[in-house]
């Protein structure tokens, strides 16, 4: 499957209509970012049932930004609509399928559960002062 590039015009539709979206943050002149691009690719190939994504933090950088790109590439994984995983630096290809694997395998409603609390904690923080 083709990687999908992600714009702040098709960013939310695309997160929203997808389960399981890996997103990888590069930028053409990012040496490590071109390392990174085949081992992408063919976890793209090998996962067609993912929706592999790319922003180019040099044309987007609007989104880079709502995302706090600090340094590129960065990979990040988001499944119903929930960040669970975010790393910088070019993944090796097995390090890139245990990532997968290990997300695929997230329970989700215990994360939800999990943002849900964290979420109630730092507004009782907040609120209480």
């Amino acid at each position: 499957m083709a990687t999908v590039e992600l714009t702040k015009e098709n960013f939310d539709r695309t997160v929203s209509e997808n389960d399981f979206i890996l997103i990888d943050f590069w930028a053409s002149w990012c040496g490590p970012c071109r390392q990174f691009a085949p081992v992408y690719e063919k976890a793209s190939e090998r996962h067609d049932d993912l929706v592999f994504a790319k922003v180019d933090t040099e044309a987007q950088q609007e989104l880079a930004a709502a995302f706090e790109i600090r340094s590129i590439p960065t990979l990040m994984i988001v499944r119903d609509n929930v960040a669970v995983f975010a790393q910088p630096g070019a993944l090796p290809e097995t390090a890139l399928e245990d990532v997968i694997g290990q997300a695929r395998g997230l329970d989700m409603d215990e994360v939800r559960k999990s943002v849900a609390a964290a979420e109630a904690e730092a507004k009782s923080e907040g609120g209480g002062a």
